[in-house]
């Protein structure tokens, strides 16, 4: 083992030497709302039918129906698994924010993660009290017929962020 700056090497890397450094109970701050469960992980497409086939036909998931979402610009398709889903976005109309997305991500990706809380609009409050900027100024309802809230990716750690009340 070998000590560099009081840190501790050994030949499979780095190990801890001090308690903060893993702990299997991390710190919460308190807030007067809570995080839920991962609903849902994004996925902007450029061809609809051919991911719900990919998802279907060739993974074997349970697909929704393509639903259009005039008041965000998209169609979603939510691909059902055990544990969370799979959004499938894909432009709706003029102006959708997806088509700008697709614009500089031809092959589609990753858009958004989205996580239910307890109490959508103390959680926008508290957000935004910490500074954290949002996409509209009041909740939308989004595509479970709940209220969501749009967090900007620069305050997120380059994640668009998505808010839904469980």
């Amino acid at each position: 083992m070998l000590s560099l700056i009081g840190r501790t090497f050994c030949r499979r890397g780095l190990i801890p030497t001090t308690s903060r450094a893993f702990s299997s109970t991390p710190s919460t701050p308190s807030t007067p709302w809570n995080l839920g469960i991962l609903n849902h992980t994004a996925i902007a497409v450029p061809d609809l039918p051919a991911s719900i086939s990919f998802y279907r036909d060739v993974l074997g998931a349970a697909v929704s129906e393509p639903e259009d979402l005039p008041d965000h610009g998209v169609t979603v398709v939510f691909v059902n698994l055990p544990n969370t889903k799979i959004e499938l976005l894909h432009p709706l109309g003029e102006g959708s924010p997806i088509a700008g997305f697709l614009a500089k991500n031809k092959n589609g990706g990753i858009h958004h993660v989205c996580i239910e809380v307890d109490d959508i609009e103390a959680a926008v409050r508290d957000v935004k009290e910490k500074g954290i900027r949002t996409l509209s100024a009041e909740t939308k309802i989004g595509a479970h017929g709940k209220p969501v809230m749009f967090l900007h990716p620069k305050d997120c750690g380059g994640v668009l962020m998505e808010l839904e009340q469980k």
